[in-house]
């Protein structure tokens, strides 16, 4: 008797198509909106937005309106589930090539949920047991710093006040690398000081102390040479200066915490980030949180915690995560090692 084939995973039926895949890389390292997207790919605008309503209904692709200009918006790969997506994948070809989550990510907690590592399960023999999950959340320690001689990659972070988000970007990817990454944040619009939030987050949950730190405006920093120029808010990246070099430019569209006023939805109404379900199962499409055309459970808005999680510690949490992934691109070598 012959068997029927095995359901082809939905991640591999998603990033299969060509156009998807080139999606899918360019939003790995920036977020785009439409019409950048069409530039960069050379498709017609309602291909690429008839791609991109897939990649949404499918899970990895969230969309948030852009703070600059309401009638735009801004397309972002949530890599964290795209790293869940990739264990399913490898778990339904054979069980030897499951991946395990593994990064504690910060504060015990992630907009997107937690990364991969090939790393066997916690249960396995051999391994450490897993932190209980009433554990307090701990902040792994910086790696040592680089020899003086050794080459740093110069990271500039950037949004309107330089109050919170890129301080608070520059605070930890600073102490993420231990000195081997120079990073520096500036503002178009400087505001007088740090967020008191901002200054109690990194405090409080990453043990990194800002008091002493004062905004500085983008005209300060116009001069000098960086590798990354990484706006966090929507209004600067229309208002960033030449900087020498070319720096490669990267847009993180995070809202303000201090006046954003999305709603974040309840715990219970959040759909579970490691649940990867056969899209082509029956009556799939017609339960609840999965998309018509069959996929993942539909994923968060970056930053959507229940309402119990301050704005500041969402933000924190988002910048943390995004720098996780941002690691490997600085630092290739400790990424392989």
């Amino acid at each position: 008797m012959v068997s029927s084939p095995p359901a082809t995973p939905a991640f591999l039926r998603l990033a299969a198509h060509p156009l998807r895949w080139r999606l899918l890389s360019e939003l790995a390292a920036s977020d785009y909106r439409v019409r950048e997207l069409v530039e960069l790919i050379g498709q017609p605008q309602n291909l690429v937005s008839y791609h991109l309503r897939l990649l949404r209904d499918g899970g990895l692709v969230t969309a948030r309106r852009s703070s600059h200009d309401a009638r735009d918006s801004y397309y972002h790969l949530d890599l964290d589930r795209c790293a869940h997506a990739l264990a399913a994948t490898g778990a339904a070809l054979h069980p030897a090539l499951r991946l395990s989550p593994a990064r504690p990510p910060a504060l015990g907690l992630s907009p997107h949920g937690p990364a991969l590592s090939l790393a066997p399960p916690s249960n396995a023999p051999g391994t450490t047991p897993a932190r209980p999950a009433h554990a307090p959340p701990t902040v792994p320690a910086p790696p040592q710093a680089a020899s003086p001689a050794a080459r740093r990659p110069r990271v500039l972070f950037a949004c309107t006040g330089n109050s919170a988000r890129s301080p608070i970007a520059e605070a930890l990817l600073r102490h993420r690398t231990g000195g081997n990454v120079e990073t520096v944040s500036a503002g178009s619009h400087p505001r007088r000081r740090l967020h008191p939030d901002a200054v109690a987050v990194l405090r409080e949950h990453y043990g990194i102390d800002v008091r002493d730190q004062h905004p500085r405006h983008l005209d300060t920093v116009s001069g000098r040479r960086f590798d990354f120029v990484i706006s966090l808010c929507d209004k600067v990246r229309e208002a960033f200066p030449d900087f020498p070099g070319s720096p490669r430019r990267l847009h993180w569209s995070i809202p303000a915490p201090a006046t954003d006023p999305t709603a974040m939805p309840d715990a219970a109404a959040m759909p579970d980030p490691t649940a990867m379900p056969d899209p082509t199962a029956a009556g799939s499409a017609a339960r609840p949180g999965f998309a018509s055309t069959g996929a993942f459970p539909r994923a968060t808005p970056p930053g959507a915690f229940p309402r119990t999680i301050p704005p500041f510690a969402r933000t924190a949490a988002e910048i943390d995560t995004r720098i996780h992934y941002l690691l490997p691109i600085l630092m290739p070598q400790e990424a392989r090692s």
